[in-house]
């Protein structure tokens, strides 16, 4: 295969405000525009400059110097970091209108896109061995979802069961029927070279060039997570109900020895109470800022943490996330956890009804504002008070980001970090 184009979907508003740093031209037009440009919703379609559109194409004149910004992009939707910020991009820019909005998306090659994700996910300084495999995975996935795009258009990649008194739901690529991919969380942090290119993350790129994890003949899925919290999880937990051979629960430190039962509630209170040995449980600043961006070390807490409601509190937030009358909120019960501890089967008993809800991200919604940290907790009272005890950020599926930096600072080739984290998968080219 040659090199893929990626669409990414970069925001969508009613109005688009950006600035055209260089010249582009109109699709269909030979008319050059560069400065502050708008697109407005009007009617199903789009105006601007004063002409109405179905879809707006802009092509750079040079690929190299021309580049655009776009206003008030928001970061980390529903998660605790949520932001808005201004952002670069190159490449060519495309607006469409849908559902009484404009959306703007940006078409860039695939080597230049993972520049970008690389940046963007961590600190571009971390450690050329990490941010190689990084590239890798990223590349991995990126394809993969490319490729599975057409047998997702019916669901949209999010699954659900339900009856009467349970409602699980699982989310992958939801609202992705006008682009490939996301700019945000829920597929690839994004934020074109708004994060600038160093040298180290442009040669982690380049030296990796078309490599892709592969397992039985086809690109891996590559999932990746902030922390583990000292156990990778399986990714039939998390999404759809199927067993993906190199996506399985791994302990995340050197000597591997197998996991504690952390399907039992014995076995994950007693996981998630202790702070085991692993890669990823680590407070070094230096390691954690190859990681982390600004936003992300406001977050210090990872690894073991705690959040603590009142019953009113915990009541109220589960009524307006969930949309769900509960009543008085009275207990949280784990019924099915996966091999990390991370819950996916969880009931919640109210003085007005009962419910069970999952999976782990549904679980991680429905109890906060934005999103806990992952779905391996435990849940204490104390004086009338719920308190949450939890362990690692994120799904935890697939390569932790935080063990993985570990890792490469102790010396590890980003070969021997991606075979500790995707079991069986080999790394091979899928374009030069």
């Amino acid at each position: 295969m040659n090199e893929p184009t990626i669409r990414v979907g970069i925001m969508s508003a009613e109005r688009i405000t950006a600035m055209l740093h260089g010249d582009y031209v109109i699709d269909g037009s030979d008319d050059r525009i560069n400065g502050d440009v708008s697109a407005q919703y009007a009617d199903g379609g789009i105006l601007f400059n004063g002409v109405r559109y179905s879809v707006l194409r802009l092509t750079p004149v040079s690929e190299s110097e021309c580049f655009f910004t776009l206003c008030d992009v928001t970061i980390g939707v529903e998660f605790h970091w949520q932001r808005k910020e201004a952002q670069s991009f190159r490449g060519g820019i495309e607006f469409y209108a849908a559902d009484g909005a404009v959306t703007v998306i940006n078409n860039i090659n695939a080597e230049e896109y993972l520049k970008s994700v690389i940046s963007s996910e961590m600190n571009a300084h971390a450690s050329l061995e990490l941010l190689k495999a990084h590239a890798v995975i990223s590349r991995s996935w990126l394809i993969a979802q490319i490729s599975k795009k057409g047998t997702d258009a019916k669901n949209g990649g999010k699954g659900m069961r339900a009856d009467g008194n349970e409602i699980v739901k699982w989310y992958d690529r939801d609202d992705h029927n006008l682009f490939d991919v996301c700019a945000d969380d829920h597929c690839q942090r994004y934020q074109g070279i708004t994060k600038a290119y160093i040298p180290t993350v442009k040669r982690a790129v380049e030296e990796t060039r078309g490599e892709v994890l592969v397992s039985d003949g086809e690109i891996c899925d590559a999932r990746f997570s902030k922390c583990c919290g000292g156990a990778t999880e399986e990714f039939g937990y998390c999404w759809e109900d199927k067993e993906v051979k190199y996506l399985k629960g791994v302990r995340d430190s050197a000597d591997e020895a197998p996991l504690p039962d952390l399907t039992t509630e014995c076995e994950a209170e007693k996981w998630i109470a202790a702070e085991p040995e692993a890669f990823c449980n680590t407070s070094d600043g230096e390691i954690l800022r190859q990681i982390l961006n600004d936003f992300d070390m406001e977050t210090n807490d990872f690894y073991r943490w705690q959040v603590w409601y009142s019953q009113q509190e915990l009541s109220d937030i589960v009524r307006e996330r969930s949309g769900i009358d509960f009543g008085t909120i009275e207990s949280l019960t784990p019924l099915e956890r996966g091999v990390s501890g991370r819950i996916s089967r969880l009931r919640i008993d109210g003085s007005k009804r009962s419910m069970i809800i999952g999976k782990e991200l549904e679980i991680r919604k429905t109890l906060s504002q934005s999103h806990l940290y992952s779905s391996a907790f435990t849940v204490k009272r104390e004086n009338g008070d719920f308190v949450i005890y939890g362990a690692g950020w994120g799904h935890g599926v697939g390569l932790c980001q935080i063990g993985a930096a570990v890792m490469g600072s102790k010396g590890y080739g980003y070969r021997e970090i991606l075979a500790h984290y995707y079991k069986g998968a080999r790394v091979e080219a899928a374009y030069n």
